[in-house]
């Protein structure tokens, strides 16, 4: 098997076979720059055989979801592809990273979740692209998980708000892909990800620690696959912060590709702190320094998670959401993903004949 590093290396290195004259890592990186910024004057992206949504989950918190979910979406849409980036995280990490106001009152997912506003009331533009906007998440968002629970088909809500705005929306002005950024738990918000999203993306950092609960994660998938969202599957695995100076790095990055082989994408992504600096900023890494290694790097990942959606063949209609469990029925699904009390009969009462 290639060594990750070396994928990395070549990655990073390899456009100096078609351009040698460039042989100062300054020289490299403006160019890598100058490609980054007039992406519009490059090939586009292939667009996907339908529209993919895509839930970004990992319950493991600094995994990199918001990171990858921010610069996938900002690396599409500057290759051409329009991008909705749903931020369904009350830290507002995402919405912070892309430049979308999400102060309280500022109208957001929570809204379209709990009140009565429609996904296109709260979708707003970003700075990045054209080509991509944003569902910006407030603190509000904290306590949808207890709101929630006491609401009919609550975990439907995300999914339903979702194909009502892609079906209102004239043909030509449909997104792309739909980035849906996760919370790091297996509440009732990652619940509605899964049951909204057509594919999972999973992030995992090259430690080992990033590998324990993702058994967890991967058995809930299968119990929304079996009761919810028959078409949710495990789709991509993307391996992040890798540090190329440690053998650890590469022991964890082969045992991830020994265990979920082609799912895994070819292009690993590199501890860079430019990364981590562009938030701070209000920007991706792409637009913050175009050049760096990080922006090279999801650049290409983005590339091939691109090509990959080619082959999707087109969705049919989508079915109607189920209806909700009766009262008196067996336990939701819910109740076995988050591990809620199951009633037992005798707590339910009996009907007066």
């Amino acid at each position: 098997m290639t060594d990750p590093g070396e994928r990395l290396r070549t990655s990073l290195a390899a456009d100096v076979a078609v351009t040698p004259e460039f042989d100062s890592p300054i020289a490299m990186e403006a160019m890598r720059a100058t490609r980054v910024l007039h992406a519009a004057d490059q090939d586009p992206f292939p667009a996907p055989g339908r529209i993919r949504v895509v839930t970004i989950a990992n319950q493991k918190g600094g995994v990199g979801k918001t990171t990858s979910t921010v610069n996938l979406g900002v690396a599409l849409a500057m290759y051409g592809l329009r991008t909705l980036v749903i931020d369904l995280d009350p830290q507002g990490n995402a919405s912070t990273a892309l430049g979308v106001e999400h102060t309280v009152g500022t109208l957001s997912i929570y809204d379209a979740l709990i009140g009565d506003n429609t996904l296109a009331e709260v979708v707003h533009p970003t700075t990045a692209s054209p080509n991509l906007l944003c569902v910006p998440a407030t603190i509000d968002l904290a306590g949808a998980e207890i709101e929630l629970v006491s609401v009919v088909a609550r975990e439907h809500r995300l999914r339903r708000s979702i194909e009502t705005y892609l079906h209102e929306l004239p043909a030509e002005e449909r997104p792309h892909y739909v980035l849906i950024d996760c919370p790091p738990s297996l509440g009732l918000l990652t619940l509605n990800a899964l049951v909204a999203g057509d594919e999972v993306l999973i992030p995992i950092q090259c430690e080992y620690y990033a590998l324990e609960g993702l058994g967890q994660l991967l058995a809930n998938i299968d119990l929304v696959r079996a009761h919810l969202n028959p078409g949710i599957s495990v789709g991509t695995i993307l391996l992040t912060m890798y540090d190329g100076r440690t053998k650890l790095a590469d022991q964890v990055a082969d045992e991830v590709r020994n265990h979920f082989g082609e799912l895994v994408l070819g292009t690993v992504i590199p501890r860079n702190v430019r990364v981590s600096e562009a938030p701070g900023y209000g920007q991706s890494v792409l637009t913050y320094d175009p050049g760096s290694r990080g922006s090279t790097s999801y650049v290409e990942a983005a590339r091939e998670f691109a090509q990959r959606g080619v082959a999707l063949s087109p969705a049919p209609t989508p079915p109607k959401a189920a209806p909700p469990p009766p009262v008196a029925g067996p336990p939701s699904v819910a109740a076995l993903v988050l591990g809620e009390p199951v009633a037992t009969p005798s707590s339910r009462g009996r009907h007066a004949t």
